[in-house]
């Protein structure tokens, strides 16, 4: 028993309850980015590995998540483009990184318009 409660925390860093229901919200309401990504890497379509969406990580949310590769990819909206909105980004990348996870940022304008680039850019993290 204690083995999956040690998995469990490892997997979501100690995410409260309440970032469990907001992150199940945010599946519910997904953008249209998110969805069209969400599409290319479900059912372990990138060299087979497992992705999750809105997957809860400590006190942040992350767009998706392979615990496999220890990997977060995130996917941008226009307001991360103001620089409090950045300020904000890097403290959270930071703060992801320090738990041992990468990170990487893709715009919606580069799920849109070039997803074959972005899952490219995806598989050069697992090399």
């Amino acid at each position: 028993m204690d083995k999956n409660k040690n998995q469990s925390e490892n997997m979501w860093k100690g995410a409260s309850p309440q970032i469990f229901s907001n992150a199940k919200k945010l599946r519910e309401n997904q953008t249209e980015a998110e969805e069209k990504f969400w599409l290319a890497v479900k059912d372990n379509q990138i060299e087979g590995y497992k992705f999750r969406r809105q997957h809860p990580l400590s006190i942040y949310i992350a767009d998706f998540y392979c615990h496999a590769l220890k990997l977060v990819v995130e996917i941008d909206g226009e307001y991360h483009l103001s620089e409090e909105q950045q300020l904000l980004d890097k403290k959270r990348t930071s703060d992801i990184e320090f738990q041992g996870l990468k990170v990487i940022r893709f715009t919606n304008d580069e799920i849109m318009s070039n997803l074959e680039e972005v899952i490219d850019k995806i598989k050069s993290h697992i090399k």
